[in-house]
């Protein structure tokens, strides 16, 4: 088990195992927030926070909600506005020690204009 946090530690989200790949897209959102995502079953993962310590933000079609801390501001994930069966989520893996990580794949997707992996 990985345990990101944000910077103040009031947002903590646990992952099952190291991700086999990580995403670092281009899309407007995640240029400006500087994430590397892993992505994992939503039911597989779990957030603690303290009591209304998170904000959350949701775009275009609204189908999923970017969540930070509301103190330090640090993104720590993102996940489906509704949760169905098989609902994944997006771990913003800046949040775990690298040593943590080890050497895992990193792929470029051009979420800004094709949606394509580059790598």
């Amino acid at each position: 088990m990985l345990v990101a946090t944000c910077h103040c530690g009031d947002v903590e989200v646990r992952i099952p195992r190291r991700p086999r790949s990580l995403t670092d897209c281009n899309c407007s959102i995640c240029r400006r927030y500087g994430t590397r995502w892993a992505y994992f079953k939503a039911a597989d993962v779990k957030v603690t926070a303290k009591r209304g310590a998170t904000a959350s933000y949701a775009w275009g079609d609204k189908s999923l909600r970017f969540v930070r801390c509301k103190r330090c501001g640090c993104v720590t994930h993102w996940e489906p506005v509704r949760r169905g069966p098989g609902a994944r989520m997006g771990v913003n893996t800046r949040n775990i020690d690298p040593s943590q990580l080890g050497q895992v794949r990193v792929r470029l997707l051009d979420g800004a204009s094709t949606w394509k992996f580059l790598t």
